[in-house]
């Protein structure tokens, strides 16, 4: 039997860990191609398929699944032993991938990110901003940033960029000849430009008031599924809009747009940076980490 390089070895791994060569090839850095092609070559040195593969579904063999759950441990040593000869140089290199969503990549890319890859130069960031919530170790990635309420519980989180409110909005020329809402209920007599969540459902808007929370299905003839198409469309006088204030505070700076139920929309606690408790964290995300932890409390004393 032909011993197989490391390569061959990370490239099952990637694949066994998504169950998607697609994915795997992405994490990689290589094509899909270039993958299925290191599979096969791994599997006839082995003499032995390791994967069950359809136009559908990639399954591991019991083969596979044996030697991931030798393989998968000793991969993790190397990682760790790799990262304590980063820091035994002092500088941490290499690869961090971040899943954010979109509020939480405008706050990492106007105060973090500039300052961490000027005092990390051999560490390249990928960002990948999307609404929906993934499984970050699923696919590939070392942390992710979301709201804390929407973070499973296996994670640590650490907080940064402080309170998140949801604000609602209107144009003035919207609201000329028309009375302003004073109650969540009142928003039944208006057009609500409404937001259509990653998952396909239209999101209920949430207010809350002396301990009164109300969630409304409110009623609009647009839909939109992104935080700067609503508000955009809120300011060309479409309709009230409900979304983060950051999105919306350019606008009512300049007048563009006013805020409506102010006193029903309190703040809440934001946004997380998470990552998996019980995997190895590499010293790309710790020094990470701690540049957004000093940034952030720099930001608090001022």
């Amino acid at each position: 039997m032909v011993r197989p390089t490391l390569n061959d070895l990370a490239s099952f791994a990637a694949v066994a860990s998504h169950r998607n060569f697609r994915v795997a090839a992405e994490t990689l850095g290589i094509s899909r191609s270039a993958l299925s092609h290191a599979i096969i070559a791994l599997e006839s040195k082995l003499g032995i398929r390791l994967f069950n593969r359809t136009t559908r579904s990639v399954s591991l063999t019991q083969a596979g699944a044996q030697l991931l759950a030798r393989l998968d441990p000793v991969l993790q040593d190397l990682d760790e032993a790799l990262d304590t000869l980063a820091e035994t140089r002092g500088t941490p290199s290499g690869m961090l991938r971040i899943n954010a969503n979109k509020s939480g990549a405008r706050i990492l890319l106007r105060s973090v990110i500039p300052h961490f890859l000027d005092c990390y130069p051999e560490v390249e960031i990928d960002l990948v901003s999307e609404g929906r919530l993934v499984d970050i170790v699923d696919q590939g990635f070392d942390a992710g940033v979301r709201l804390a309420e929407a973070v499973p519980l296996d994670m640590v989180a650490v907080k940064f960029g402080g309170t998140v409110r949801f604000i609602t909005v209107a144009a003035p020329c919207y609201l000329k000849d028309r009375v302003p809402p004073g109650t969540p209920d009142d928003l039944q007599a208006h057009a609500c430009i409404r937001q259509r969540l990653p998952s396909g459902k239209r999101y209920r808007w949430e207010f809350s008031r002396r301990g009164a929370e109300v969630a409304i299905d409110v009623p609009g003839m647009l839909t939109l599924d992104d935080n700067d198409l609503l508000v955009q469309a809120a300011v060309d006088g479409q309709g009230i809009a409900y979304v983060p204030d950051s999105f919306a505070q350019p606008f009512l700076a300049t007048g563009q747009l006013v805020t409506l139920l102010d006193e029903w929309c309190p703040p809440f606690p934001g946004l997380v940076l998470y990552y998996p408790r019980n995997r190895h964290v590499p010293a790309t995300l710790r020094a990470f980490i701690d540049t957004m932890k000093e940034i952030f409390q720099d930001e608090d004393r001022k």
